[in-house]
C-alpha cells in the first residue's frame, strides 16, 4: 500500500485497483472511492509461488581431508616440476637399419611380388611347427662343449694306447645350406625345414623348387633364429632329417604327411599366387571413390543413350 499527502486538507490513499481521497473542509470531511475493475488481483490457480533469493551463500560442505595424504597439485610451467614423460617415438631419428626394415616392410605390401618370393609369406601353422620343433629338438647336434670332452677322451685313449669303441654315429639334424642341398639331391633327405625371413632371400629362393623337383617333403617356418637354436647357432637357414629312431618314425611319416598337403600338394597354387599390391588407406578411400564416380558416369551416359532411342523412335 502506498499512500500519498498532496496537503493538510486533502487525504489520497491508493491501491493499484482501488484508490479513497479525503477531502476536509473545516470540520467536515468528504470521501471519495474509486475502483478500478480490470486491476482487480485474480485468484491464484494453483500456480507456485517462486521462492525469495537467498542472500546469504549456501554452506558447501566438505569432505573431512586425510591427513595421511597431503594434497600437493603439481605446476608444470616453465622452470616448476619436471614434465610426465609422453611418447616420443614419432619424433626419433631411428637408426638406418631400423629405416630400411621399415621401408623393406610398406614396400612388399605396395609391389606385386612374384610367386617364387610371396611363398615364403606362407609359413606352417602353429600347431604343427610345434610337433617339428619338438621333433627336432630331440635330435640336437652335440654342443662345443660336448665335442671338446669327446675329442680329449679319445686323444687320452690314443696316448694310453687303449682301444676305445667309438659307437655307432649319432642322429642328429643335418644344417647348412651346402650340406642340406647335397643331401636333397641325393634324395638322402626325409624332411627339410626353410626359414622364411633369410636375407638376401636368394640364398634359399630356390630350394623350395628343387625339393619338388626331387620329392623331398619341405616345409617353411618361422624362423631363422628359432633353427638356430636347434643347431646352437644363433641362426639357420634351413635344417634337414636323414633319419630317426625307430620309436620316433610314426611321429616322423605324420609330420611328412601334414607338411606334404600343406606345401608339396598345393605347388601348382603357389606357382600361381602373386603377393602384394596391398595400398595404404587413403590411397584405398581414393580408388573406391574413383570407382563410385566412373559407375555413376557409364550410368548417366547408358541412361542418356536409352533417352535417345526413346526419341527416335517417337519421331518415327
Amino acid at each position: 500500500m502506498t499512500s500519498e499527502l498532496h496537503c493538510s486538507e486533502v487525504v489520497r490513499i491508493c491501491w493499484p485497483w482501488l484508490s479513497f481521497a479525503v477531502l476536509r473542509n473545516g470540520g467536515s470531511a468528504i470521501l471519495f472511492c474509486t475502483f478500478t475493475a480490470g486491476l482487480a488481483p485474480k485468484a491464484s490457480k494453483g500456480k507456485k509461488v517462486a521462492a525469495a533469493p537467498v542472500t546469504g551463500k549456501a554452506k558447501i560442505t566438505k569432505a573431512p581431508a586425510n591427513p595421511l595424504f597431503e594434497k600437493r597439485p603439481r605446476n608444470f610451467s616453465i622452470g616448476q616440476d619436471i614434465q610426465p614423460k609422453r611418447n616420443l617415438s614419432r619424433f626419433v631419428r631411428w637408426p638406418e637399419y631400423i629405416r630400411l626394415q621399415r621401408q623393406k616392410a610398406i614396400l612388399k605390401l605396395r609391389l606385386k611380388v612374384p610367386p617364387a618370393i610371396n611363398q615364403f609369406s606362407r609359413t606352417l601353422d602353429k600347431n604343427t611347427a610345434l610337433q617339428a620343433f619338438k621333433l627336432l629338438n630331440k635330435y640336437r647336434p652335440e654342443t662345443k662343449v660336448e665335442k671338446k670332452a669327446r675329442l680329449t677322451a679319445a686323444a687320452q685313449a690314443i696316448a694310453a694306447k687303449t682301444t676305445v669303441n667309438p659307437g655307432k654315429k649319432p642322429v642328429t639334424v643335418k644344417y647348412g645350406i651346402n650340406h642340406v642341398t647335397a643331401l636333397v639331391e641325393a634324395k638322402k633327405a626325409q624332411l627339410v625345414i626353410i626359414a622364411h625371413d633369410v636375407d638376401p632371400i636368394e640364398l634359399v629362393l630356390w630350394l623350395p623348387a628343387l625339393c619338388r623337383k626331387q620329392g623331398v617333403p619341405y616345409a617353411i617356418v618361422k624362423s631363422k633364429s628359432r633353427l638356430g637354436t636347434v643347431v646352437h647357432k644363433k641362426t639357420a637357414t634351413a635344417l634337414a632329417i636323414t633319419e630317426v629312431h625307430p620309436e620316433d618314425k610314426q611321429e616322423l611319416a605324420a609330420l611328412v604327411t601334414a607338411i606334404k598337403a600343406n606345401f608339396n600338394d598345393k605347388s601348382e597354387e603357389i606357382k600361381r599366387s602373386w603377393g602384394g599390391g596391398i595400398m595404404g588407406r587413403k590411397t584405398q578411400i581414393m580408388l573406391a571413390k574413383r570407382e563410385k564416380y566412373v559407375i555413376i558416369i557409364l550410368f548417366d551416359q547408358f541412361s542418356n543413350l536409352l533417352r535417345i532411342r526413346e526419341a527416335s523412335k517417337e519421331k518415327k
